[in-house]
């Protein structure tokens, strides 16, 4: 399945939280997008590996994607090394997608930071003819590095490349990421208070999605981080 654009998150939910609207837009818009998750959460305060699993595939069919995968890496522990990169390298051979987005460049979970490096490398290297992977068939892979990998915004209020117009998508994003019943305010939950927890953290996705849309005149806006130069023909291209 070839796909436009493969987000990409180090945990359940990171994708829905970063660039849920974006994603909803652009399923809206007839692109094909999946989703990929490099851990289970399993060391997440709140739920469990298997609650979040359910999460997962109910947020995905609230934004419409194509299809959702879980790599099952290490919570906490995963690295940036030759086994993690190759296993990244073959799904993107697979999916070939045209974008990839990504966590957060820098970010309070160290996973996020390492998500985004091990993500971008792998997009690179999967570009290289002298990488070789086999297909889950045994048949030979083709090179594929996407045109542009873009990372979007977590905890930090990082100062954004771009801005998407999500004008119209936050409803959707915000009822994907309140799938994670277990991760997020509930004013009957017994679980623990974490930073996500609150119902100042769920406030602050909306609050966020706004103020970006007022720095570029919309209802709404999600924020990315570019790894090169965005080009366009003319300076009239720009909104």
């Amino acid at each position: 399945m070839k796909l436009d654009i493969l987000a990409i998150g180090a945990h359940p939910d990171d994708v829905e939280l970063g660039c849920g609207a974006t994603i909803a837009k652009e399923v809206a818009n007839g692109k094909k997008v999946g989703i990929i998750d490099l851990t289970k959460g399993e060391l997440g305060t709140r739920g469990t590996a298997e609650t979040r699993k359910t999460e997962a595939a109910n947020a995905a069919k609230i934004l419409g994607v194509n299809t959702r995968i879980n790599m099952g890496f290490a919570d906490g522990f995963f690295v940036n090394d030759k086994e993690h990169q190759l296993a990244l390298i073959k799904k993107i051979r697979t999916y070939k997608p045209e974008i990839v987005l990504c966590n957060a460049v820098e970010d309070r979970h160290i996973d996020h930071g390492k998500g985004s490096k091990l993500v971008s490398d792998a997009c690179f290297l999967s570009g290289l003819l002298k990488i070789q992977t086999l297909d889950e068939d045994g048949g030979q892979q083709t090179p594929w590095r996407p045109k542009f990998v873009y990372h979007y915004m977590q905890w930090k209020n990082l100062e954004p490349d771009i801005v998407v117009d999500v004008s119209g998508f936050v409803a959707i994003k915000m009822k994907a990421v309140l799938a994670y019943e277990t991760q997020f305010y509930s004013e009957n939950s017994k679980e623990p208070v974490t930073p996500i927890s609150s119902k100042n953290f769920t406030d602050s996705v909306k609050y966020r999605a706004r103020d970006l849309g007022r720095l570029i005149s919309t209802e709404a806006g999600e924020g990315f981080n570019v790894e090169r130069h965005p080009a366009v023909n003319s300076l009239f291209d720009l909104k």
